[in-house]
């Protein structure tokens, strides 16, 4: 029997489905993100205002939080995973439409190293932001690397790594993009729980990322500062 004080969303009106979505969206309510979705849809909203006034706005305070150390990882999987649900409906309109995405990011653990969490949850969280992420998984040499960006020519490639011994090869995937001279062509992003601000300087990243949530912060702004140096020299 259903609850008195239960909300039927198709009931509520723009805003405050609005609102409960993204209510719904840190509770990692999967099933109410999705329903939410196809609501939005039957009453004529755009796919790309769907995702980014509802879903990319309730992840972001969900990255807030995340960030504050009010949420934590498992709470942001669920939340991550309920957005996923969203984006799997959205994904193919936006594409019909011909929707901009933010960006493309090629992410991926380093050889050597078969922990995904962390890069999981940096995927995931940038996906919610409005990126396409393409996860080359664990374990990844050099050529992988390589040749995701040929394919995808993203401008961002994201490396990580935890444990210290795989770290150095951040450098080895750094250092052949410089060979080949298409380093300045990608913002790399580098993280991990053993990796620090010095670590990324020092192997030439152009940043070092936290967690997820500083992850997404420093992609939006580096892509921005990056349109921004070409329109000037434009």
């Amino acid at each position: 029997m259903a609850d008195e004080d239960e909300i039927v969303l198709s009931e509520l009106d723009d805003d405050e489905l609005a609102q409960q979505m993204m209510d719904d969206l840190y509770d990692g309510l999967k099933e109410e993100i999705e329903e939410g979705v196809h609501i939005y849809l039957a009453r004529g909203w755009m796919p790309y205002d769907i995702l980014t006034k509802v879903l990319v706005e309730g992840m972001r305070i969900v990255g807030i939080d995340f960030r504050d150390g009010i949420l934590f990882v498992p709470e942001v999987l669920l939340a991550a995973n309920a957005m996923k649900g969203g984006m799997f409906i959205l994904r193919p309109l936006l594409i019909e439409t011909g929707a901009e995405q933010v960006g493309k990011m090629v992410v991926g653990t380093v050889k050597g190293d078969i922990h995904d969490i962390g890069k999981n949850l940096v995927g995931m969280m940038m996906e919610g932001a409005g990126f396409e992420v393409i996860d080359l998984g664990i374990n990844n040499p050099v050529e992988n690397y390589l040749e995701a960006l040929e394919e995808h020519k993203p401008q961002i490639l994201g490396m990580s790594a935890l444990l210290t011994t795989t770290m150095p090869y951040m450098k080895v995937v750094i250092d052949t993009l410089k060979e080949k001279g298409i380093r300045d062509d990608y913002i790399v992003l580098v993280g991990g729980a053993p990796l620090n601000e010095q670590f990324a300087d020092a192997v030439g990243a152009d940043a070092y990322c936290r967690d997820a949530a500083v992850a997404v912060e420093t992609a939006k702004d580096l892509i921005a500062r990056r349109h921004n140096v070409r329109a000037g020299t434009a």
